[in-house]
């Protein structure tokens, strides 16, 4: 088994190569938490490129994503995900083939729960390709953007208490993912449409989005003023400050930040959380 140490730069290559958003934020983290949250981030990530991946069929979708929740739940049969993969290697990004390194990577402290909560949403992330994403309704938007973002804001919670004991509301936490998640939906919606996927409820347009985006937002940013200085509000203030950017630039008929824009926003941030 790889240790740790060297795993963990590994690890941020691939965040690096798959999420800058978060790897700023990852990457100022202390050790040992900055190992639970890149492990948590990098399991997510894998199987939501298997939810998202635009040409494995839906039957090898669900496949995949139920076979990686049962074997999440059986520590003993992790090791059995690359045999699982194999089949697709050549269609699977790296980030997904190296579950297994991920799942090594996290604390043994803190690992079952993040185990647990991928588990949870790998199953959750099957139901919905069944179901062909259809959103018809607020609710389902609701259990999609839970499903796949709102349980990650449940996670950090996890590890914020796990680290150093603070107390979060989940709640909150739940509606920091969702906005996240509902700004993408936002960013990519064109993209999505042509490749036949929706996650609009029926009669709704870029508007209704945004101020479901808006809603979720204003939750996140009190989910924040929360938090006592330190790791966990470093952490979520840049994503935060990204999102609301990023929703005032589409506001303004742009499709995203710039990557100046980018800079500028993570460098006030970054400033301000060290002031505090």
């Amino acid at each position: 088994m790889k240790e740790q140490s060297e795993l963990l730069p590994t690890a941020m290559n691939m965040l690096l190569t798959t999420s800058r958003t978060f790897y700023i934020p990852i990457s100022r983290l202390t050790r040992g938490l900055k190992e639970a949250v890149a492990s948590a981030y990098l399991c997510m990530r894998a199987i939501d490129e298997i939810e998202d991946h635009e040409q494995l069929p839906q039957a090898v979708k669900v496949q995949l994503l139920q076979g990686v929740g049962r074997m999440l739940r059986s520590p003993e049969r992790i090791a059995e995900l690359a045999e699982m993969f194999a089949p697709h290697r050549s269609e699977l990004p790296p980030v997904t083939l190296r579950l297994e390194d991920w799942v090594k990577l996290c604390p043994q402290a803190i690992a079952p729960r993040v185990v647990e909560r991928t588990a949870v949403m790998a199953e959750g992330m099957a139901g919905w390709v069944e179901k062909e994403w259809r959103i018809r309704t607020k609710d389902d938007l609701d259990d999609y953007t839970y499903c796949v973002a709102g349980a990650v804001g449940e996670m950090l919670s996890d590890l914020w208490l796990w680290h150093d004991g603070t107390v979060t509301d989940y709640d909150k936490a739940v509606a920091f993912g969702r906005g996240l998640q509902a700004v993408n939906i936002l960013r990519n919606h064109i993209e999505d449409r042509v490749r036949g996927v929706n996650f609009f409820p029926d009669r709704w347009g870029p508007e209704d989005m945004l101020t479901y985006a808006r809603g979720n937002l204003e939750k996140a940013d009190s989910y924040i003023l929360d938090l006592r200085p330190g790791p966990a509000l470093d952490f979520c203030s840049i994503p935060l400050a990204l999102a609301h950017g990023t929703l005032d630039a589409i506001a303004q008929g742009k499709k995203k930040l710039s990557r100046l824009d980018v800079i500028r926003i993570v460098s006030r941030v970054a400033g301000t959380s060290q002031g505090m």
